[in-house]
């Protein structure tokens, strides 16, 4: 076992990288940070920014919503998540969300944090600026791929289209 340290990272603070499934992380805490045992990232998302459903295999995955509104759909079941509320979405479980305010910051927690990590540093490149719109399904597909056990693409959104909204 690693031995831990204390770490504060205020506002603004981490590694911030642009997310190929649209988003601008910070990673606060990498699974290296806390001995694998989960990876935290503060996502900074437009309106109708959404995601592929799909599935974490081997890691549990909960959201907190910091600033905005989102919808989750887990489980088949659909549910408006706003600021201050949360959403906890067990391994194995499909799920997909979409932002459904201007724009949304959350705060995303993996545990065990190795295996999700390793599926957004593979979708992921250095934050040049803070855009946060950048969507490559082709690298989000790829790194997938390389990264079974983090994710598991099971189809497209499952909302209207945002043009509908």
């Amino acid at each position: 076992m690693k031995s831990l340290i204390p770490i504060v990272r205020n506002a603004g603070e981490g590694d911030k990288q642009s997310f190929f499934g649209g988003g601008l992380h910070t990673w606060k805490l990498l699974a290296e940070d806390t001995d694998g045992a989960f990876f935290l990232f503060e996502d900074t998302m437009a309106k109708d920014k959404t995601t592929p459903l799909h599935l974490h295999p081997e890691a549990h995955e909960m959201t907190y919503v910091i600033e905005g509104e989102i919808e989750v759909q887990a489980d088949g079941k659909r549910t408006r998540v706003r600021t201050g509320g949360m959403s906890f979405v067990p391994k194995g479980v499909a799920h997909a969300f979409i932002v459904v305010s201007t724009e949304a910051r959350l705060i995303t927690i993996q545990s065990p944090g190795a295996v999700g990590e390793a599926f957004y540093r593979g979708a992921s490149d250095p934050a040049v600026d803070d855009t946060a719109d950048i969507v490559d399904l082709a690298r989000l597909r790829a790194s997938a791929a390389k990264n079974p056990r983090g994710i598991e693409l099971l189809g497209p959104p499952p909302f209207a289209a945002a043009a509908a909204r």
